[in-house]
């Protein structure tokens, strides 16, 4: 994950933070029943035919693996999730065998879902000009040979940031969008049919005004689902209800109408992810976490292109806070909650 903010978290509020963790793990959950399940099925493209997919990139929280902080995230707000969410790079092979067993776990139905940076040195325009073909052919066998069920792929997660608008850099919009259809299209040329792709953007203001923004966008035919990852923190401009998580805009940019107007004005049709989002305390305001957590479960459906929605849990604070759900025992309840809401269990 990566974010090129301006807030920086104070040291008294990092304090007050850990405080209110400590609390949230020693408190007791709140008695909770069993998630309901809705009985609508999935259609096309993992697409939910009702409510919205809830899924967590479970971070590890105190030196455990991604497998082990997935069980504990479980464990903790009481249901599986739909979507277990990971990160890969070339040169390696994935899903990995634990992936495979998290996929394929007797009754747990979660999906997969897999960013992917094909670079491995080289520049966006010589990944689009065949450069890493021999390791895309090797991973497309091994796909093949180890997991053919259908998973949420995605080229490169957030480029938006590491555009370089100069001809010739290698690393233009047109050298992005080169890139993410060169690796679908080589994968899906060696039988990879089980890929469901995802175009993840940023989804700030700032790269949405960009001159450049729309040439990123790789088309349709290689593109499934559209995702953006918005995140809730501080005490300003980040700082918002469910209409800023997710449909942001900042005055400074009047142009840009919000990812999700956009979107959905741009791509009609396409199902929407957050394909990561988080919610930090926000200092000197206690009930605020939890309060949005709540109002997420009141107002989800009145954006009905999103179908899916993916927590960064994680107690690394960087730009974005501290984001676990238990950083107080009120938002953990409150998340607990919202999880447990049918429109979550589709």
């Amino acid at each position: 994950m990566s974010r090129k903010l301006v807030k920086v978290l104070g040291v008294a509020f990092v304090l007050v933070l850990a405080a209110s963790q400590a609390a949230a793990q020693s408190a007791p959950a709140a008695p909770l029943g069993p998630a309901v399940k809705s009985t609508c099925g999935v259609g096309p493209k993992l697409v939910p035919r009702c409510g919205a997919w809830w899924g967590v990139a479970s971070n590890p929280l105190n030196g455990e693996t991604w497998d082990a902080a997935l069980v504990n995230f479980e464990t903790q707000i009481g249901r599986t999730v739909n979507i277990s969410h990971y990160y890969q790079r070339a040169g390696e092979r994935f899903p990995t065998a634990t992936q495979i067993k998290r996929a394929t776990e007797p009754g747990k139905n979660r999906l997969l879902s897999i960013n992917y940076k094909p670079e491995a040195g080289h520049t966006w325009a010589q990944v689009a000009a065949g450069a890493t073909n021999a390791e895309l052919d090797a991973l497309a066998a091994y796909m093949n040979a180890n997991f053919r069920q259908q998973f949420f792929f995605t080229v490169h997660h957030e480029p938006e940031e590491e555009v370089r608008p100069t001809p010739g850099s290698g690393y233009t919009a047109n050298d992005y969008r080169a890139m993410y259809r060169h690796v679908v299209l080589r994968l899906r040329s060696r039988g990879v049919n089980q890929i469901v792709t995802v175009m993840n953007y940023v989804g700030l203001p700032r790269w949405g005004s960009e001159p450049w923004f729309e040439d990123m966008y790789p088309g349709n035919d290689v593109v499934d689902w559209i995702a953006y990852d918005p995140y809730i923190f501080g005490s300003g401009a980040y700082r918002g209800g469910i209409e800023d998580l997710f449909n942001r805009t900042f005055p400074e940019y009047p142009n840009w109408p919000g990812f999700y107007t956009w979107a959905t004005n741009f791509a009609p049709g396409k199902p929407l992810m957050l394909g990561e989002w988080g919610v930090a305390e926000q200092p000197g305001n206690p009930a605020a976490k939890a309060a949005l957590f709540t109002q997420l479960g009141e107002q989800t459906r009145y954006w009905p292109a999103i179908k899916a929605l993916v927590y960064w849990n994680s107690s690394v604070g960087r730009t974005v806070g501290v984001t676990r759900v238990d950083t107080s025992a009120a938002s953990l309840t409150a998340y607990r909650r919202t999880g447990m809401l049918p429109y979550f269990n589709p």
